[in-house]
């Protein structure tokens, strides 16, 4: 039965069901499988989509949408993680959001999932996000990564003040920070004082490990 469990789990990611990844979710759960390998079963499938959007066989909306079914599965799991005291290997914690005078949350939002899927703790600060909320949420949480967005050329000056205001709060030698977003490129990404600057969000996930060292 387990086997069956967690090769559903899988399949519902590669078929894009979110109701399939609930249940089977919950099936789970019921069927007391270990909820570590249940997660990894959905983890495996997620990168499956992710290398499969980087060769150009699925495109943005197969993206978004493994990642929408990623999210159905994975509080569930969580949840029994936390109720059996279980502990999830983190590869470490990172503060990710859209910064102040942004609101686009998808290309943040599918990052966001597919670190979470890879092994960090994830802290989704959301989109219009101020310098003084990345670096409460970097002390809060002993954060060692943090990951902004901007879509918006107007909004590229938040992300460097991000990281002067991390310089002036001591705590810039702590973190790592990547940028992302459509209006930034890796010049833009060194100019502003970046570690790293990735495209795609399969790429933001390899960036991210190579940052913290995993």
């Amino acid at each position: 039965m387990e086997a069956e469990i967690l090769k559903n789990l899988g399949n519902s990611i590669l078929e894009f069901d979110p109701f399939a990844a609930e249940i089977w979710a919950k099936k789970a759960i019921e069927e007391n499988v270990d909820p570590l390998r249940a997660l990894a079963a959905l983890t495996d499938s997620i990168r499956t989509v992710g290398d499969l959007f980087e060769k150009g066989e699925y495109f943005l909306p197969e993206l978004v949408t493994a990642a929408d079914v990623l999210q159905r599965a994975v509080p569930i799991l969580e949840a029994r993680i936390r109720e059996t005291g279980g502990h999830r290997e983190s590869v470490g914690t990172v503060v990710i959001g859209t910064v102040f005078g942004d609101i686009h949350s998808i290309g943040k939002t599918m990052v966001s999932t597919l670190l979470s899927a890879n092994g960090f703790q994830v802290v989704d600060l959301g989109v219009n996000a101020p310098a003084e909320k990345f670096i409460r949420a970097v002390k809060d949480n002993n954060a060692n990564l943090v990951a902004m967005s901007a879509l918006m050329t107007m909004t590229i000056t938040e992300q460097r003040k991000v990281i002067e205001c991390f310089e002036k709060e001591g705590i810039r030698d702590r973190v790592k920070v990547m940028v992302g977003g459509s209006a930034i490129t890796s010049q833009i990404a060194k100019d502003m004082g970046a570690d790293g600057y990735e495209a795609t969000a399969p790429g933001a996930v390899r960036l991210a490990r190579e940052l913290v060292g995993k």
